[in-house]
């Protein structure tokens, strides 16, 4: 099983390298960011379970932050940490769509605490996946191919895999095309080329059987990005 990614933004250094040794010591990936321009910029384009999101930051705010999170991913985890006195931004936290909060300073153990917690409750985790079944066949992960009702076919490459398990994996959402470059292509997407992710969409439907003209699996939502639709 592929380890559980949180994501921390806070701009105390001590207290997000404690943060981040804590995580990493109970098995998580850690991603992290000590500017909320960086954390906004990571929030809305990496893939993560989970966001560990300070309030007040430098550049955009923690609140600003998870506004935006909230329009593209309406059920990504959150939890904020605050400081002790800070109720007001708490309470709007909370308002704006945290899941929970953690006042600081706090415990290891309350912090790991929460974080299970949160993740147990969470509907939107990413699986480690082995066959997905659309229409018209199946997709197997571990063959590396696309089978269709009629028996026939398809291998897969590393990157077309790569790319059908983060749709998968976000099934019912549209990605935006900067963001499976940062997630699936693994680059910055400012200045790039989308191109590419449209070729490599076009390849898909193909092995799926998917009429480029009326797509029913990959479809394209306007102004949006890409979305594996949900299935029957």
């Amino acid at each position: 099983m592929a380890a559980i990614k949180i994501l921390t933004v806070e701009d105390d250094d001590a207290i997000r390298r404690g943060i981040v040794e804590v995580l990493q010591c109970a098995g998580y990936e850690v991603l992290e960011a000590a500017c909320g321009d960086r954390g906004i910029e990571m929030a809305v384009q990496q893939s993560y379970d989970l966001l560990l999101l300070d309030l007040m930051l430098p550049g955009k705010t923690g609140i600003e932050i998870l506004a935006e999170v909230r329009k593209t991913r309406p059920t990504q985890p959150v939890i904020i940490l605050t400081a002790r006195g800070e109720e007001r931004d708490r309470v709007e936290g909370l308002k704006t769509g945290a899941d929970d909060y953690v006042v600081k300073p706090f415990s290891v153990k309350e912090l790991l605490a929460r974080v299970e917690a949160v993740l147990r409750r969470s509907p939107d985790r990413p699986l480690d996946l082995d066959q997905v079944v659309f229409v018209g066949g199946r997709i197997d992960f571990n063959r590396h191919e696309v089978t269709c009702d009629d028996g026939q076919r398809s291998d897969l490459s590393e990157r077309e895999l790569e790319l059908l398990r983060y749709l998968v994996n976000h099934q019912g959402r549209a990605i935006s095309r900067d963001e499976l470059l940062a997630n699936v292509w693994r680059i910055t997407p400012q200045g790039i080329s989308t191109r590419t992710i449209d070729m490599h969409i076009a390849r898909l439907r193909e092995k799926l059987r998917d009429d480029s003209s009326e797509p029913r699996v990959l479809v394209t939502v306007r102004g949006k990005g890409y979305m594996f639709a949900d299935q029957e």
